[in-house]
């Protein structure tokens, strides 16, 4: 499968940056649609971002490298 000419040329920290970015805007939506529980989706990601800057594991990379979507 071929990739997308968007994300022909992203790095992988701007792919994980981007990710990071469209999962809060997602629970701000879904949380105006749906209430205050969705409240928890930034938090996870906030969580998430400060681990893997320590750790270097991160989720979100190993999602993105699963679909192909970055090298």
């Amino acid at each position: 499968m071929s990739k997308s000419i968007m994300f022909e040329n992203i790095t992988m920290g701007n792919a994980v940056t981007a990710f990071s970015g469209f999962m809060v805007l997602l629970s701000v939506i879904l949380m105006s649609i749906f209430g205050h529980g969705f409240v928890w989706l930034p938090i996870l990601v906030g969580i998430l971002t400060v681990q893997s800057a320590f750790t270097g594991f991160c989720p979100s990379e190993i999602l993105l490298r699963k679909y192909n979507l970055v090298k």
